[in-house]
């Protein structure tokens, strides 16, 4: 795969216009696209193809705030930390310019995936929907697939032994428990 073009927006000067933009078309799609169809056009596939909701009472909203809560937060601290000490955004076209091992960073490598799966399972667990889930599952995949054949390649290139030294120290996705201890 050639990743010149990763290269090129990582050399590129990116002024704060052109990080608010990357931010807003994030935001956009994860955090206003995703979620809508998450719970406006998936429920209708569920009784289109006889899927069950999943309710029971208080377990449905107790269940999704010990999801959204924490994946909200992780999610939020991983775009500040790259804003503020990556000097860049979540979107590869407006990339950090410095390796980020710091803040939910030090916790795993891809913090922001891991925030924003529990996130969608969270809606999940709200509204009982098992295709919500599902759509959760393989967009998660999915992610975590474009991160391992692309971003990690992008990110070696770039910070060549400092990234591979991160990379072996650092969990790809999921926390250390003490690690995670030691942060709160």
């Amino acid at each position: 795969m050639n990743l010149d073009i990763y290269r090129r927006w990582a050399d590129r000067e990116q002024g704060l216009a052109r990080q608010v933009a990357a931010v807003v078309f994030g935001a956009a799609i994860f955090v206003v696209g995703i979620p809508l169809l998450l719970v406006t056009v998936l429920p209708s596939l569920d009784a289109r193809i006889g899927l069950p909701r999943l309710r029971d009472g208080f377990i449905n909203p107790v269940l999704a705030l010990a999801l959204m809560a924490p994946g909200l937060w992780l999610a939020g601290w991983s775009v500040a930390t790259q804003l503020l000490w990556g000097k860049g955004t979540p979107v590869p076209v407006v990339p950090t310019r410095r390796l980020l091992r710091q803040g939910p960073y030090s916790l795993c490598r891809n913090p922001m995936v891991l925030g924003t799966a529990m996130s969608y399972l969270g809606i999940a667990a709200w509204r009982g929907f098992l295709s919500a889930a599902g759509a959760t599952f393989l967009l998660v995949g999915a992610l975590l697939a474009y991160v391992k054949c692309v971003e990690e390649k992008e990110l070696e290139l770039r910070f060549g032994q400092h990234y591979l030294d991160y990379k072996q120290r650092t969990p790809f996705l999921l926390p250390r428990l003490l690690t995670l201890f030691r942060s709160i």
